[in-house]
Parts: structure tokens; C-alpha cells; sequence
């Protein structure tokens, strides 16, 4: 169980997310959606940890193996929350100049001492871990390749798969299709679908299209101006609540025209 409790982070005076509470039990795929600046990836970013938060907690029960303030975590177990809560961020974050086997295998860089990996000098479990890693993707025929030469729906499944080698119990994914099309969007939302389901991994996405929430999630989480404005089911989730969370009549409707469109990545999954 992942307990948010009165969460806050502030920018100069201005509340980026302002006292969000929730909780999500262990194995729960959400979705959480909003306008751009509502506080999406603040809140993602402070659950990682590479944000620290203004004010509140974050608890979690099921990683270490007993009750953990995250919030409080410094150092060494600092880093261990950081491998077991992974994070896959909208613009890959992979080296562009290093084959796709490296790339994932950084994903091992908290389990072992920092000078081998730096020299490249992995463990046959390692590598052993990456293939299969990279074969649940789709992408180990690419893994000598440089990540460079890859589309950027290729890359997103490099950076899943390196997300899957830290072995994590929660995955975030930080508008992981924001930047792919319709096509490659759809692939890579099946592969997080497909391992929260097989591996138990808690996986919680911002997702900017509301369809894409609604087709993938058990849970979606509507967040306006920093705040909650809705938690619960998609099924509960009407055109009418979705409209206020989005704010339609403000004056800004491309943003919103995107957000309820009809051609969304997943609309036919």
C-alpha cells in the first residue's frame, strides 16, 4: 500500500500540488489526468523522490517489507526507494550514444558497486535479466544497436524495459505517450498493462488523454490546479466531471479538444 497523505509542494508562493491525499493498494494500474501544470508530475516526481515535497508524507508498506516514510528517506535507502519505485519519464532519459544492452543495464546500477558499471563490467545475471527484460518488449533483436538510431516508441520500451531490470514493486510513468504516435502509444501502453497484470508492479501514469485512462486503468485520478477533483472508476467517471477537471470554458479548448479526442491512442483497444 502506497499512502499519500496531506501532500504539498510549493514554487515560489505558488501551491504545484496543494494537500493531496490518497492511497493505492499494491497491484493497482491508475491513470491520473489533468491540464498541463495541474500537478501531474510534481506529484509523480515527489513519490520518486526527486522532488522533495513542502509539507505532508508519503508512506509505503509493501517494498521494504515493513511500513517506510519515504518522505523521510535519505542516502542508501533513499537510493533502494528509487530502484523499487521506478520511473519512466516522457523524453526516454536513455544515452543516446550507448547500445540498448547498456542502457537497461544501468537499470542494475543500484544493486551493484558504482566503478564496474561505470568500466561496463556486468554480471552475467545482469545481462541475463536484460535480455529477458528487453524479449518481454519486443526489443532484444535491437539490443547492440545504439539507442540513438531507434524511434521513439522503440525508446520508450528500452526505457520500460530498464524500468523492469531495478525489479521494482511501483512503476511510474511520467506522460510515457505524450510524445509517440498513435501506433507506437498503443504498444507501449500495452506493455505497462501487461506487466501490471503479470508481475503484480503497481503502475500508476499520468496520461494527458482521458480515453487512454479510461481504457487502461482500474483507477483514475483527476487532479485541477494541484488538487484531487476526482477519484474512482473510469466507469464513474462522466463526460460532465471530466469537463470540469479539464475546465472547458476557460478560453484554453485545444488543450481540451486533445484531452476528450476520439482518435486517442487506445480508443480502439
Amino acid at each position: 500500500m502506497l499512502k499519500i497523505e496531506a501532500l504539498t509542494k510549493i514554487y515560489r508562493q505558488v501551491a504545484a500540488v496543494d494537500n493531496v491525499t490518497f492511497d493505492v493498494p499494491a497491484g493497482q494500474m491508475v491513470g491520473i489526468i489533468g491540464r498541463s501544470g495541474a500537478g501531474k508530475s510534481t506529484l509523480l516526481r515527489m513519490i520518486n523522490r526527486l522532488t522533495d515535497p513542502t509539507s505532508g508524507r508519503i508512506v509505503c508498506d509493501d517494498v521494504f517489507s515493513k511500513s517506510v516514510e519515504v518522505s523521510a528517506l535519505r542516502g542508501r535507502r533513499l537510493r533502494e526507494w528509487r530502484g523499487r519505485c521506478a520511473m519512466v519519464f516522457q523524453q526516454f532519459n536513455l544515452v543516446p550514444r550507448l547500445q540498448v544492452l547498456t542502457n537497461v543495464l544501468i537499470g542494475r546500477i543500484g544493486y551493484r558497486p558504482t566503478l564496474p558499471i561505470l568500466l561496463g563490467l556486468f554480471s552475467e545475471e545482469d545481462r541475463a535479466l536484460t535480455i529477458r527484460a528487453l524479449e518481454r518488449l519486443d526489443m532484444a533483436s535491437h539490443a547492440l544497436h545504439r539507442a540513438d538510431a531507434l524511434s521513439g516508441g522503440q525508446q520508450q520500451r528500452v526505457a520500460i524495459a530498464r524500468a523492469l531490470v531495478q525489479q521494482p514493486r511501483i512503476l511510474l510513468a511520467d506522460e510515457p505517450i505524450a510524445s509517440l504516435d498513435l501506433r507506437n502509444a498503443t504498444i507501449v501502453m500495452d506493455a505497462l498493462r501487461r506487466i501490471n497484470k503479470e508481475d503484480g508492479i503497481t503502475v500508476i501514469s499520468n496520461l494527458h488523454l482521458l480515453q487512454t485512462a479510461r481504457d487502461y486503468c482500474d483507477r483514475i485520478i483527476g487532479m485541477r490546479k494541484g488538487e484531487i477533483a476526482f477519484d474512482g472508476r473510469p466507469s464513474e467517471l462522466t463526460d460532465s466531471l471530466a469537463r470540469e477537471i479539464y475546465a472547458v470554458g476557460d478560453g484554453s479548448e485545444d488543450e481540451v479538444v486533445m484531452a476528450f479526442s476520439a482518435t486517442s491512442a487506445v480508443a480502439s483497444h
